[in-house]
């Protein structure tokens, strides 16, 4: 029988990313998406190319046997997919996770298989998979709850791909870093096992994979972006050439190395060789990508257990230092009022209306008695003043 996987989100991560290794593992991809430009597309294109991109040059895949359904007008067709298909994967964002639960819960509901339905949330985010999970059981008939584990199994996942903003006649085609990494926990899958896809390492314990990336791979990105753009910088590429830039990456990075080493064991060296793979790969002139789209969403990459505060309040809980971490912090609050990006708009709205110390609770979760907060806020207040003065434009 064949092999059917739901993706949610078909963007350029579920295209170039996902789709490509499920359509690899041999799975008949069907798309699942509210916009109607890329359904459409989907719908009338019968392949799409995905291209990947180093150094040592280029080499371009042809991804073919998907369809694609609008859940917005035709949720009944999506539901019914989902009942007799072997896995759901999304990439949507972690803030439409909430969105896409209650069609997956009315399919998981709808299911008759001996084999639950695998379910694996692709997002930027740690316990991508356990939102999505909350959210279904939110919309699972309280008397249906217990048995869920039934009818659907679910495992939080990693992903690590470097995906620039795209050609603007790209169409369905994706290029996109050729490196990548896809972790899955397997222990949620029991008795029947995990699906089969190659791409997929599979791991008892994800949250080492997901830290070290998260802290690593998010966190070297977002620095070279924002202090990129705040040194008159174009692209990562351009930022990362820059000494101070480059260097003030490599200092952030070994503070995150050093929470990673301590708390999850991994090798001191071995953390080390990963930093300067990240370094390069940042770095790779090939990507073309822009600091504003890397640094769009400050306020989500403030998060609390985001790429900045995440590894900055576990070294502050450890009694270590977080300095060139916090530099980062500060120079994504003065990401502020770029155009094409509403979280800078509402940063900046945020710090023109609240005091140091809300706009710290507000923008970054921390707790008041948190070792850490007094720093953060004299940051936050120092940003506060230095836009004042110079007279920025603020809503």
């Amino acid at each position: 029988m064949a092999k059917k996987a739901i993706h949610f989100g078909g963007g350029n991560i579920g295209r170039g990313f996902v789709a490509e290794f499920l359509h690899t593992a041999g799975y008949e991809v069907v798309f699942v998406d509210v916009m109607d430009s890329i359904i459409n597309s989907l719908q009338s294109s019968k392949s799409y190319q995905v291209t990947e991109v180093s150094e040592e040059g280029e080499s371009t895949k042809t991804i073919t046997n998907y369809r694609a359904i609008n859940s917005k007008t035709h949720e009944a067709d999506v539901i019914q997919e989902i009942s007799d298909a072997d896995i759901v994967t999304c990439a949507v964002g972690p803030n439409i996770l909430k969105f896409i639960a209650p069609v997956i819960a009315k399919g998981i509901d709808l299911r008759t298989a001996s084999v639950p339905l695998a379910v694996i949330a692709c997002e930027n985010m740690i316990g991508g998979t356990d939102t999505l999970h909350g959210f279904i059981k939110d919309n699972t008939d309280s008397s249906r709850v217990e048995t869920l584990g039934e009818r659907a199994s679910f495992a939080n996942s990693a992903i690590d791909r470097i995906v620039p903003a795209q050609a603007p006649d790209a169409g369905l085609n994706v290029r996109i870093e050729k490196f990548y990494e896809w972790v899955v926990e397997q222990l949620p899958f029991g008795k029947f096992g995990h699906p089969d896809i190659p791409a997929i390492h599979w791991v008892d314990h994800l949250e080492p994979y997901i830290e070290r990336k998260l802290f690593t791979v998010n966190t070297g990105h977002a620095t070279a972006a924002y202090y990129g753009k705040y040194a008159g910088k174009k692209t990562i590429a351009e930022a990362m050439k820059d000494e101070y830039v480059r260097n003030t990456v490599r200092d952030v990075l070994q503070e995150t190395a050093s929470l990673i080493v301590d708390k999850h064991e991994i090798a001191a060296q071995e953390q080390q060789d990963y930093v300067e793979q990240i370094i390069n790969r940042i770095s790779n002139p090939y990507l073309e990508d822009s600091v504003e789209r890397v640094g769009r969403a400050p306020i989500r990459k403030l998060g609390r257990k985001e790429r900045f505060i995440g590894p900055a309040a576990q070294l502050a809980e450890r009694n270590a230092k977080y300095d060139s971490l916090l530099g980062s912090v500060e120079m994504a609050l003065r990401f502020q009022n770029v155009e094409g990006d509403d979280e800078s708009f509402e940063l900046a709205k945020i710090l023109k209306e609240n005091s140091p110390g809300d706009a710290t609770v507000q923008l970054t979760g921390l707790e008041r008695d948190h070792s850490m907060f007094s720093a953060v806020a004299k940051v936050v207040e120092q940003v506060q003043s230095d836009f004042k003065e110079a007279g920025q434009p603020r809503i």
